[in-house]
């Protein structure tokens, strides 16, 4: 499974971004999806995630009202809307494939995309 994510870019804060994610297997609609994100300095954390229909989503606390998931399957899509961004949503944005859940997607089984970097400026 190849992911590749885009979107990344330099943005003043209260801006907005959408990313995305390419996956390179037609199964990717049978599984969730996720976004997650890495600060300089700091630990790797969750940000989305949504099922293979599109159907349950779930946000960190951090970003629910400014980010919004959201799939498109028959291009074998995953998207991040990003808005009223803070400083703070500085980071490496990765997407990533669950293995085996259609729900939502587990950190320790997962295939990785590379990051896309989300700069946000006050």
């Amino acid at each position: 499974v190849q992911l590749q994510a885009s979107g990344g870019g330099l943005v003043q804060a209260g801006g907005s971004l959408r990313l995305s994610c390419a996956a390179s297997e037609p199964t990717f609609s049978s599984y969730a999806m996720g976004w997650f994100r890495r600060a300089p300095g700091r630990e790797r954390e969750f940000v989305a995630t949504i099922s293979w229909d599109g159907e349950y989503t779930y946000y960190t606390d951090s970003v629910k009202g400014r980010f919004t998931i959201s799939r498109d399957n028959a291009k074998n899509m995953v998207y991040l809307q990003m808005k009223s961004l803070k400083p703070e949503d500085t980071a490496v944005y990765y997407c990533a494939e669950d293995k085996q859940s259609g729900v939502r997607v587990t950190p320790n089984s997962v295939y990785w995309g590379q990051g896309t970097l989300v700069t946000v400026s006050s």
